[in-house]
């Protein structure tokens, strides 16, 4: 979206009271101290992260953590990829099975639109059909630029095998079936074996650090059971990459990991909130919020302006900020457009009609998914001033 043409397009520079409701809202220092901590995290551990851009969907944001030393980014979809090679991002890792002969097509025609700028796309396999499809769109593609005079090197995709650590949703068993992959991959001249994807998406969201630990060393094992079998094939095991931001620190300790995928460090939400942090784990803040407006008030409950349209429900309702302090009311179902406010235990007072207020949505992606665009503010939520607007780029990039 054209951030110029935005309703929001006159707030730049005005208090962040003037920001009409429901909008979301990036707190920008709380953000950048986050991306600074990501940075010397993985600079103290010696490990390269690429942070998953389907976080954000923002190409800026993409280009931000780039310069604070991101290797590139991950995204999930083709049509992700392709709007940030178009707006200049040009080391992408899809971290996603395509198979969709088009799709694939699409995917071969990134890789030869970034090699002039030295860039590199990599994509992830689980299947044998996956790579045999991924070799011919790729094989296609270089025909088509050799024909066309268009490149003076034939392209090379990187591909990673994912690997089922726990997450129980994509990627083939460890061990033997990996090997087998990596075997056929190599046999083709436009893929190149890489390393194999292992995120433990479920260990992200276990509460209790001791039991993230038990998850991420079950993890490790396996990984360390695949990366034998096939360097007994004589073949280079490559890069591990994967982990998130609920168990990043113990990849990066594992000694396995070359390559961390965490993405919502930089935004934070209140799934994340609720997990017991691990000492080692950087200290991360909120810095996404939906701000709303009370617009209705009744003697046991008060109504917002921000329903389920302004903010994901798959991990929860929102939490109502209170700025350090224990939150005074609790956010009720009110459907699309309204959220119902009521009194938190130990509360009676309720807010007024017209009053702002800060919600902290329950899952930070999908939450982006739902806007155009992301007002940053700086100098705080209280008192801070509107310092630009964010395009959510990718919003609505599905396929």
């Amino acid at each position: 979206m054209n951030t110029s043409t935005s309703p929001h397009a006159q707030l730049v520079g005005k208090p962040v009271h003037d920001i009409d409701t429901p909008a979301l809202v990036i707190d920008l220092d709380a953000m950048k101290r986050n991306l600074g901590r990501m940075s010397e995290f993985a600079k103290k551990h010696h490990i390269r992260w690429r942070p998953h851009a389907k976080m954000h969907k923002s190409v800026l944001l993409a280009k931000m953590q780039i310069r604070a030393g991101a290797i590139g980014i991950c995204v999930q979809k083709t049509a992700e990829a392709e709007i940030m090679v178009a707006g200049g991002i040009h080391n992408i890792y899809i971290s996603n099975q395509v198979i969709a002969k088009s799709k694939l097509a699409r995917v071969a025609m990134l890789t030869q639109a970034v090699a002039p700028h030295g860039g590199q796309i990599a994509i992830a396999v689980d299947s044998l059909e996956g790579v045999t499809r991924l070799a011919e769109a790729m094989t296609e593609a270089r025909t088509t630029a050799r024909n066309n005079g268009m490149s003076s090197a034939p392209t090379v995709i990187d591909v990673f095998v994912e690997i089922d650590i726990g997450q129980a949703r994509c990627g083939v068993d460890s061990g033997v079936a990996a090997v087998m992959l990596a075997l056929e991959i190599r046999k083709h001249p436009a893929l190149r074996f890489a390393g194999l994807q292992a995120y433990h998406g479920k260990a992200q969201h276990i509460r209790s650090a001791q039991e993230r630990r038990v998850a991420i060393a079950s993890a490790v094992d396996a990984v360390v059971m695949t990366r034998q079998f096939i360097e007994s094939k004589g073949i280079q095991a490559g890069l591990v990459t994967g982990s998130g931001t609920g168990s990043m620190v113990l990849e990066a300790a594992s000694g396995v990991y070359g390559e961390l995928q965490a993405g919502s460090f930089m935004f934070m939400d209140a799934d994340y909130a609720q997990n017991e942090r691990d000492p080692a784990q950087p200290q991360f803040e909120q810095a996404l919020y939906v701000k709303t407006q009370v617009i209705s008030v009744h003697s046991d409950h008060v109504v917002c302006d921000a329903g389920h349209k302004s903010h994901a429900i798959d991990s929860g309702m929102p939490k109502v900020h209170f700025f350090g302090a224990q939150s005074e009311l609790d956010y009720f179902n009110g459907g699309d457009e309204h959220g119902i406010l009521r009194c938190a235990a130990g509360s009676t007072r309720l807010p007024g009609l017209g009053q702002m207020l800060w919600l902290v949505p329950g899952h930070c992606d999908p939450t982006v998914n739902l806007h155009d665009v992301m007002i940053g503010v700086k100098g705080g939520l209280r008192h801070g001033t509107v310092d630009r607007l964010i395009s959510v780029d990718a919003r609505g990039a599905l396929t």
